[in-house]
């Protein structure tokens, strides 16, 4: 009686050959052929994405995480137009679909108009990456009060209503995914930073609740709070403060944007879909 050929046998490999080999080669040469993409887990494909401050730094490294995992990217910017075009630019030259529009988070009213736009013209909003932020440092004695109220406008306020215009579209799809952007200062505070801590701090609070209140809706909201990071704010420091900076950080070393842009990647996934009013710290150990 002939011997009936195994599953492997019919793709020309000895019967005997266990199965789990027979799999082990098929994806190595399914990778040879660019078949087989190594972001298989935390696609976001069919999402439309806005990441506020997406022209540069942390937020262009979010642009391009979620666009590279299949989502359609609104660039936000406030004034750098060209910027955000070479973001969308190099997101379609590596196959990926970018948009930009351009307004200021600090702006309740402009938030509204570009945000119902934005959903009138894609069809829907599924993710937003309220990123854009800014600091303005100063011991307390020599705080203004203008650059206390240009820190809460833009960190605070612009965020909450980026999340409240975002969260419409969210609520009748009854699927969304809200990432706020804190700061590791938010938890354990810096000397010279008490009004940008105050600002980043109010991020978590605001996210924890927002989480309990659109949760039913299928929607989650969470915090990426990252450490010490490669941006423009730390570029301007001195190589003997960048040392001092990184002693005080367990895994000796600065972040980088991507590592940041993969939290909020994570986050705005499928698989995160149980995860709301989380703190995600990147922060290389230095606050636990």
């Amino acid at each position: 009686m002939a011997r009936r050929k195994t599953l492997w046998g019919r793709h020309g490999l000895p019967s005997s050959r266990p199965p789990v080999q027979f799999y082990a080669r098929a994806l190595v040469e399914r990778a040879a052929r660019g078949v087989y993409k190594a972001a298989l887990m935390f696609r976001v494909d069919g999402k439309i994405a806005l990441v506020t401050g997406g022209s540069r730094g942390i937020g262009r490294a979010c642009c391009e995480a979620l666009a590279d995992r299949g989502a359609t990217v609104i660039v936000n910017y406030v004034k750098g137009e060209q910027a955000a075009r070479e973001v969308a630019s190099g997101i379609g030259a590596r196959g990926g679909k970018a948009d930009i529009v351009g307004f200021d988070v600090a702006d309740s009213k402009a938030i509204d108009t570009a945000i119902d736009d934005l959903i009138k013209r894609h069809g829907q909003l599924d993710i937003l990456v309220a990123n854009a932020g800014i600091s303005v440092d100063s011991l307390l004695l020599r705080m203004k009060d203008e650059d206390l109220e240009k820190l809460w406008a833009t960190n605070v306020r612009g965020s909450i209503a980026c999340a409240r215009a975002a969260s419409r579209s969210m609520m009748r799809k009854r699927w969304g995914r809200i990432v706020f952007m804190s700061s590791v200062v938010a938890e354990i505070g810096n000397a010279g930073q008490t009004a940008y801590a105050a600002t980043k701090a109010a991020i978590i609070g605001a996210a924890k609740s927002i989480a309990r209140e659109y949760a039913s809706r299928n929607v989650t909201v969470n915090v990426v709070a990252p450490g010490y990071i490669d941006t423009d704010m730390t570029a301007a420091m001195t190589p003997e403060q960048k040392e001092q900076l990184v002693k005080i950080v367990p895994l000796g070393r600065t972040g980088t944007a991507r590592e940041i842009a993969a939290a909020c990647a994570y986050l705005a996934s499928e698989e995160a879909g149980y995860v709301t009013g989380h703190v995600l710290r990147v922060n290389g150990g230095m606050y636990v």
